[in-house]
């Protein structure tokens, strides 16, 4: 098929690449516009960028996807399909209508659950036994479009956001090729969601990661491991934020408050909560690297029995 891909993050990696191992013709790459990062605020290209560059693709970063030159630009390329994957904007009405097999979104969680920017956090947040890739065909709603194919995989305890998001980008590069298969076969049947099942999941923000110590265990579990890399579960120790990369929940042998660290040791950090124990096993003061809690107490001290947050 004749493709336009759009794509801006690691997750849009393998998909890009899929497409054309598979031999599908990718007309153009369009992803995000080089921003600053970092301290020397040097301009950054995109994964997809990088990727496409290696490929030898012809690669097209607009500040809006949706302005006319955009528009004339993919409409002059007559595209027998869009294929979008984690771009970073909406695509309006005289986009979605340009393509003959429309555009194709691969988005990670089962829709109509987690629709939104951060599904994959959200998901393992809130304590999902599995999640999955979604095919749909977009419109203009938010991941409101009809779904063409999806596939599950579990949540293991042992999974937290960087495993599941490298899970999903593999699953999601196999399944939009079996999805362009089927369209290509006239095989393919088109689901519409359930708007009663729908559930949102909103951007991230450095305020997602403050623990709430009164919350039950698993629930802190599940928030640390979701929000990993970023923006990080954190706590409040001392007027400093500090990150908490790992933990694990034990039982209560304490009958202190919520929130009240409770026992320091090499094992770890102990902090009651609402229905167990929090061990925090690495953390993160600003400015210093991660540690796990039996180096940082080498040349550190802990306090056991102030509250936390």
């Amino acid at each position: 098929m004749d493709i336009v891909f759009m794509g801006s993050p690691e997750f849009a990696v393998p998909t890009l690449e899929a497409l054309y191992d598979r031999g599908h013709n990718i007309l153009l790459v369009i992803t995000q516009k080089d921003r600053p990062k970092g301290r020397g605020k040097k301009l950054m290209s995109t994964p997809v960028k990088k990727k496409a560059s290696e490929l030898n693709l012809k690669i097209y970063q607009p500040e809006s996807v949706n302005s006319k030159e955009s528009i004339n630009i993919i409409k002059r390329l007559n595209p027998d399909c869009i294929v979008v994957a984690a771009y970073g904007q909406i695509l309006k009405k005289g986009i979605l209508d340009i393509p003959k097999y429309g555009c194709l979104n691969v988005h990670a969680s089962l829709l109509p659950k987690y629709r939104g920017a951060a599904p994959i956090n959200w998901a393992i947040i809130e304590g999902e036994k599995e999640t999955g890739i979604t095919i749909m065909e977009m419109d203009e709603g938010m991941d409101t479009g009809d779904i063409l194919k999806s596939k599950a995989i579990p949540i293991e305890e042992t999974d937290d956001s960087e495993s599941i998001h490298d899970k999903l980008s593999i699953l999601g590069s196999q399944l939009i090729l079996e999805t362009l298969e089927d369209i290509k076969n006239d095989n393919i049947q088109k689901i519409p969601q359930d708007e009663n099942l729908a559930t949102y999941a909103p951007m991230l923000s450095k305020k997602t990661g403050k623990i709430d110590w009164n919350n039950k265990g698993e629930r802190i579990i599940n928030t640390i491991r979701g929000l990993k890399p970023w923006p990080s579960a954190y706590t409040i120790y001392k007027g400093q934020n500090v990150k908490i990369h790992e933990a694990e929940k034990t039982e209560k042998f304490s009958e202190m408050a919520n929130g009240v660290v409770v026992k320091v040791s090499q094992e770890g950090i102990f902090v009651n909560c609402s229905d167990s124990c929090i061990v925090i096993k690495v953390l993160q003061f600003p400015g210093k690297k991660k540690l796990h809690v039996s180096e940082y107490l080498k040349g550190n001290d802990f306090d056991v029995n102030i509250k936390l947050g």
